[in-house]
């Protein structure tokens, strides 16, 4: 096992990847203080276990991580040890500099991945709405790691493209475990719940079934299934529901513009949320605050 620390700006293997920050893997064999201390970044870090035991904060929740673990860490996470050093063993880490990263589910990595706008969107909201940032016994991470120093260091045909593919992949992958570990521990009107209780939180995001589906765990048709099951609607039809109840609440306010209402709830634009509101209440939007306030 070659070490190896691979530094954006002072390793010429990184100069045809300029969103990768650092990449390294590392033999810790002493404890070195302040080796560790807590400190948060604006990247998105991959942390491997190989071998040993290593204690960390991560977000201000303490994990404990063994030999075929991964951490996540996320933009503005704050990350360290308690104990201010790196504990004795062996990780490898990979870190990387998106265009764009909020929990809102707004996420951009680079032209140089292969995600599209919306998968991008999903995943980061995957991300962001994780309680516990460390996936165990995930060796697809390791496995990857591992390709991803051969294309980085041999630098062969198709190199930079399979870089990225890699580095892709290392999200996909994430994102399905967590979601698949998330499924495990809650029923489906718990994770539900939990799901109606996102969609309340950013009703202006213009979600898709696809979107919510990734949120639980599910492909689009099963989540259908599940949804008209569980509630009487389609998806999309039990999401209007949500907005107009929303609506509702903030049409009680009359302080607050009509128009605003629509974006914040998100509809297209008033006169969609006018025809919609009336064909669900009866009533137009005004005439509802008229009635009501």
């Amino acid at each position: 096992m070659n070490q190896f620390m691979l530094q954006q700006g002072a390793s010429n293997e990184l100069a045809p990847f300029p969103w990768i920050i650092e990449f390294a893997l590392k033999k810790n064999q002493t404890v070195q203080l302040r080796s560790l201390e807590t400190a948060q970044k604006e990247s998105i870090r991959f942390y491997y276990v190989l071998e040993g035991k290593f204690d960390w904060t991560i977000n201000g929740q303490l994990h404990v991580l063994y030999p075929g673990d991964l951490a996540l860490v996320l933009p503005g996470q704050p990350f360290g040890s308690d104990k201010a050093f790196l504990d004795i063993g062996t990780l490898s880490w990979l870190d990387i500099s998106p265009e764009q990263f909020d929990a809102s589910g707004r996420m951009q990595l680079g032209k140089w991945s292969g995600l599209s706008e919306i998968e991008c969107r999903t995943i980061a909201k995957i991300l962001s709405l994780n309680d516990t940032p460390v996936l165990s016994r995930f060796k697809e991470a390791g496995d990857l790691l591992r390709q991803l120093e051969k294309e980085i260091f041999l630098q062969e045909i198709g190199y930079h493209t399979r870089t990225g593919q890699l580095i892709d992949e290392l999200f996909i992958l994430a994102a399905r475990q967590l979601t698949r570990r998330y499924n495990a521990f809650r029923d489906f009107p718990q994770t539900f719940m939990k799901l109606e209780q996102t969609l309340r939180e950013n009703l202006s995001h213009q979600w898709t079934v696809a979107e919510m589906a990734a949120l639980m765990g599910l492909g689009t048709t099963a989540f259908t299934e599940k949804v008209k099951s569980y509630t009487g609607f389609s998806p999309l039809n039990y999401l209007i529901n949500i907005r107009i109840s929303e609506a509702i609440k903030l049409l009680k306010k009359p302080d607050i513009n009509i128009t605003d209402i629509a974006l914040d709830t998100g509809f297209y634009s008033s006169q969609h949320f006018s025809t919609t509101f009336k064909k669900l209440t009866g009533y137009t939007p005004g005439q509802f605050r008229k009635n009501r306030t």
